[in-house]
């Protein structure tokens, strides 16, 4: 069994990564964190039209055939440049709304980049409306605040969660949702709060049940580029910087360190597409194997983040540092689709029956 990605899918990668190292450069960041956040219109467009986001459409539905496990790799060197750019939850929107007919009025401006979706996971609720009947899809109206999302204030269109379904809720148009200000500067975020708003309903438990495995994977995926990004800085700055006549990397102390964030790294790199196949696959351990790499993700990713600013030293917490960047984004990724803590709860209800039944947990 061959454990490595493909020539077509390290070909993918390679591209990913040239596109990203010119459009989203440090500087390129700063500029769009400068200019009050938001996203990058000239690589958002470059995004659209490299297909990205029709990464897995058939070619019939205007997409590349592709699946899961490349969005993964575009998803890691997303994170790897900390990319202004609202590409994560509008992939997450476009595989909901173009795989159920209630969502084929979004399909394709949001494949286009016309419009922008955002997604949320906390749960809201959700009733029949016979008044909506005669929509697109099954009409319900939901109530609630989910937690803070992605480019919501440039969004049009909503994906949520309830514990009877999908849904998506047409929000009117950009700057229907107001900007929050959050610690992560690289991309806005919103709170969705609804009243009774009319939705359409896209697919019952199951495909809330994919959709939180998706968005578990997809920003597991964003912090293993992120970690990987912040291992390579720490490694590169502990043969450059010399104490006692010295490069630190030369001391015991720094090594263990590094070497520390090099296993965490790996095993988030296991952990993620080993999930991100099972989506794909259609396999029945996705949940479990959802929940796992969001979990450890959201802790390595801690850890390696942490050791990457003890490794710069005080030069690491200056805002002229690029790593305070893959910091915060890491800590809105940790939370974003459910924490550590969550995923390991949710865990323990998927592995229970097992346990009780007698039956092996791996």
């Amino acid at each position: 069994m061959d454990f490595e990605l493909d020539d077509d899918q390290l070909a993918l990668r390679d591209a990913a990564r040239d596109l990203l190292a010119r459009r989203s450069a440090p500087e390129r960041v700063r500029a769009v964190v400068d200019a009050g956040g938001g996203y990058d219109a000239a690589l958002w467009n470059d995004m659209v039209g490299q297909g990205w986001l029709g990464l897995e459409l058939s070619p019939e539905a205007g997409g590349l055939g592709l699946g899961f496990v490349e969005t993964a790799v575009l998803l890691e060197q997303v994170g790897a440049h900390v990319a202004p750019a609202p590409f994560l939850q509008q992939t997450l929107a476009v595989w909901a709304l173009t795989t159920t007919p209630p969502g084929a009025e979004w399909g394709g401006p949001l494949l286009s980049g016309e419009k922008i979706a955002t997604v949320a996971w906390r749960e809201v609720s959700a009733v029949p409306s016979p008044a909506l009947e005669g929509r697109s899809g099954p009409g319900v109206a939901v109530s609630g605040a989910t937690e803070p999302a992605l480019f919501a204030p440039a969004a049009s269109v909503a994906i949520v969660r309830s514990a009877g379904g999908l849904h998506a809720v047409d929000l009117g148009g950009p700057g229907a949702c107001g900007r929050e200000p959050a610690m992560d500067r690289t991309r806005e975020v919103g709170w969705l709060r609804f009243d009774a708003a009319p939705a359409v309903t896209l697919g019952g438990p199951q495909a809330a049940r994919e959709f939180l495995d998706r968005g578990a994977v997809a920003h597991a995926a964003e912090m293993l580029g992120g970690a990987q990004r912040v291992l390579d800085m720490a490694v590169d700055y502990a043969k450059e910087r010399k104490q006692f006549g010295r490069p630190i990397g030369s001391f015991q102390a720094v090594k263990h360190r590094l070497a520390d964030m090099l296993v965490d790294v790996e095993a988030m790199r296991s952990a993620v597409y080993w999930a991100a196949w099972c989506i794909q696959a259609g396999d029945p351990e996705a949940s479990v194997a959802a929940s796992a790499a969001k979990a450890w993700c959201s802790d390595a990713a801690r850890r390696v983040m942490a050791s990457g600013l003890q490794v710069h030293g005080g030069i690491g917490f200056t805002w002229e540092h690029d790593i305070h960047l893959f910091l915060k984004r890491a800590q809105l990724d940790q939370s974003a689709f459910g924490d550590a803590v969550f995923h390991r709860a949710r865990l323990t209800d998927l592995l229970r029956p097992r346990v009780e039944a007698g039956e092996p947990v791996l």
